[in-house]
């Protein structure tokens, strides 16, 4: 079982996380594939690893997210702001409000980067006032925080989310990762995790539940040893582990 500080992550300099050939020439084929270097599918697919790091702390969160968000996008604004989000869900997933700890995520932000995203995140900021596409990172996660900072609700902030219009299925998802930590898996209607399913392709017939989602979760953050626990009567299948 995983303990507080023992994920391995390589110390680097903000903004400067450890880079392999095969990291760049990922990113080099995202490019080409995608057309931009700064888009928002790094902060996506961002709170599975936020959950699975935030037990290590500020700085190996961080670099985590760095190292991960340049697996696919080549430009640093990318790997900051997915520093940033990484960051905020592990303060608010120890109690702690992640929009009173946004100046100090910022200290942690490349320099050359900590004036436009301070921008984005800052409290009086808007989505109308983004100057770009909310598929760049910018607006994507300036959004999700502009959602959680304007309503009291997990429903209300997706909700707020999703009306901004745009890239709505990646801004949601930021949201739902910033608004999950804060308000927790109950706050989640029940008119949309119990009719919440994923079939597995390449595995026949297997089909993700909410239980299962929430077996993985708790794996994610090391409090469950396998998703056997889960009810058989949650649909939950005998041999996936």
């Amino acid at each position: 079982m995983r303990q507080r500080g023992e994920v391995p992550c390589r110390a680097s300099r903000a903004g400067e996380p450890f880079r392999s050939q095969h990291q760049d020439l990922a990113a080099a084929l995202h490019f080409q594939v995608e057309g931009r270097a700064a888009g928002n599918g790094s902060l996506m697919r961002a709170a599975t690893s936020a959950v699975y790091f935030a037990r290590a702390g500020r700085t190996a969160t961080m670099d985590a997210a760095r190292r991960i968000a340049a697996l696919t996008h080549g430009d640093p604004a990318a790997w900051e702001g997915t520093a940033v989000l990484h960051e905020l869900v592990r303060v608010a997933l120890d109690g702690d409000d992640p929009l009173t700890a946004v100046p100090d995520t910022l200290d942690r932000v490349h320099g050359d980067h900590r004036e436009r995203w301070a921008a984005v995140l800052a409290p009086g900021w808007h989505p109308g006032a983004a100057t770009e596409f909310n598929g760049a990172v910018w607006p994507c996660l300036g959004t999700a925080l502009w959602a959680l900072r304007t309503t009291h609700a997990f429903e209300d902030a997706l909700s707020a989310a999703v009306d901004v219009g745009g890239d709505t299925d990646t801004v949601a998802a930021v949201t739902g990762a910033l608004a999950g930590a804060v308000y927790g898996y109950t706050a989640i209607p029940a008119r949309w995790t119990e009719p919440l399913h994923i079939p597995l392709p390449g595995f026949g017939n297997r089909v993700l539940h909410t239980a299962h989602l929430v077996a993985l979760a708790q794996r994610l953050d090391g409090r469950a040893p396998s998703m056997r626990s889960a009810s058989p009567d949650a649909h939950t299948p005998q041999n996936y582990t």
